[in-house]
């Protein structure tokens, strides 16, 4: 039996309690966590905004060690430290194989739908996008986990798996962000403080953070933010202002999900920009746009599904900006707690307090 947080019922509660895991079976692997990430998409997963099965254990960033290995696992052995993959993609399916997009893997979140674990009294659980990382240990598909490179600390490394890795290809792949272009980031959570970093790694100009907390502009700064604009209704008209000419930002990136900031970061954009939405919203969230300003404003808009980005090809590179001090996964955390605090956590993340939580174990 080990300790995990279970979400018994959409937007009830999370429940610390001891569960049963299983050993792994063929082709999974058993982790003993490092950290967890507390990230906004749990948040979604629990109040119902994303489809979860419940109950189920939440947590989807993480970082660990390998316990054991299942049959028909190569490659990994107990004692190996590794990244958790939340979205483990076949490399088989259309959008792997033919199309080269194994972000969009209709595949990737198989594990979701079937148990994984039980709880102390016999019922099924089912592990949180695929990983079920707000636990001391999980069973996980062997595509879902990574090598984590020398050199880079376990507790942060978490942050790989969800927070960097979406910032980090936000940019550098769906935005395509250029040296010099000015950029505007909407939302300075932990998506967002990934994303300011990698806009200064991406030799970005202007960067221009937005959030509704002034609280957080020294975050921002230190991530990488040029100038900061608290969240109001006049927010697009301002960073408009601090754009080359007044036009506005090259490129816009959205990490709220949310209708009214999406639209605004659509406004900040310059004719002929790029606005990416990072975000994810509720299917009520809607967003409109009249005919002509598509015409007249020649913008492009795009969502962002885990930044674009192919974990085994991504994470070793983000690793080596991290060894080499172009990235700062610790300058996200701005709090480690412990399993019982995730409850917490989540009310922070509610209120828009502070950047990434880490459970850590």
């Amino acid at each position: 039996m080990i300790r995990a947080a279970v979400l018994p019922a959409v937007s009830a509660p999370l429940e610390i309690t001891a569960i049963d895991l299983p050993e792994p079976g063929p082709g999974q692997v058993r982790v003993r966590l490092a950290a967890a990430g507390v990230c906004h998409s749990d948040l979604s997963l629990a109040g119902g905004t994303l489809r979860q099965p419940v109950p189920a254990v939440l947590g989807h960033e993480g970082a660990g060690t390998v316990v054991a290995v299942g049959e028909e696992v190569a490659g990994l052995a107990p004692g190996d430290r590794v990244v958790l993959n939340w979205a483990p993609n076949c490399g088989e399916c259309h959008f792997c194989a033919r199309l080269g997009e194994p972000w969009l893997c209709v595949r990737a979140n198989e594990a979701t739908t079937a148990p994984y674990a039980r709880t102390a009294g016999g019922d099924a659980l089912y592990p949180g996008l695929s990983v079920a990382a707000f636990a001391e240990e999980t069973v996980v598909p062997h595509r879902a986990v990574l090598a984590l490179p020398d050199g880079v600390p376990l507790q942060d490394a978490a942050l790989l798996g969800c927070a960097m890795l979406t910032g980090y290809g936000a940019v550098l792949h769906s935005a395509r962000v250029r040296p010099g272009e000015s950029v505007a980031v909407y939302g300075v959570g932990g998506v967002g403080l990934a994303t300011l970093q990698a806009a200064r790694l991406a030799g970005a100009g202007r960067i221009v953070a937005v959030d509704a907390s002034s609280g957080k502009e020294g975050l921002a700064r230190a991530a990488g933010a040029t100038d900061f604009v608290p969240a109001t209704d006049r927010t697009a008209k301002e960073v408009r202002a601090l754009s080359e000419g007044g036009y506005g930002v090259d490129v816009a990136l959205e990490c709220v999900g949310r209708a009214e900031t999406i639209r605004a970061a659509w406004d900040s954009t310059r004719r002929g920009g790029r606005t990416t939405v990072v975000g994810i919203g509720g299917k009520d969230e809607r967003v409109a746009f009249s005919a002509l300003e598509i015409f007249h404003f020649a913008r492009e808009l795009r969502g962002c599904v885990y930044g674009d980005s192919d974990p085994a090809r991504d994470v070793p590179l983000l690793a080596e900006h991290v060894r080499e001090g172009r990235l700062d996964l610790g300058a996200l955390v701005t709090e480690r707690v412990a399993l019982e605090e995730v409850g917490a956590a989540f009310d922070a993340m509610r209120a828009g307090r502070g950047g990434r939580t880490l459970v850590v174990f």
